[in-house]
């Protein structure tokens, strides 16, 4: 029995468990499965990623503080972020991925990076 490459349809020579015929496939099918499916979903996860890599260039060390206006000067976009922890002392942080903010008196924030 011979089967079929799942990105052209050509016929794949080698491993019985093979299912594309080359490594050019595989990308291309694996990248059209994965690609963001419409513009809104692409621009949330563009302005994720603009966000991660602004507090990853701020807070280096694992802890810092900065100002509000230093992040909004950076392009920041306070209201796109993937959780919330509210700690059992009342504080809130807002976290993109592990990278973590709190408001702290005065518009400055501490950044914070969560261990995982």
């Amino acid at each position: 029995m011979h089967k079929n490459c799942l990105e052209c349809g050509e016929k794949i020579v080698g491993r019985e468990d093979k299912k594309f015929c080359s490594d050019g496939c595989r990308n291309a099918y694996n990248n059209k499965i994965n690609k963001d499916s419409t513009n809104y979903m692409r621009n949330i996860n563009n302005k994720l990623r603009k966000n991660y890599r602004i507090l990853s260039e701020l807070n280096v060390e694992g802890k810092s503080k900065t100002t509000k206006a230093k992040l909004l000067s950076k392009g920041f976009d306070f209201d796109y972020l993937t959780n919330i922890l509210s700690t059992k002392t009342g504080n809130t942080y807002y976290f993109v991925y592990d990278q973590g903010y709190m408001l702290l008196d005065n518009d400055f924030y501490v950044l914070v990076k969560k261990d995982i």
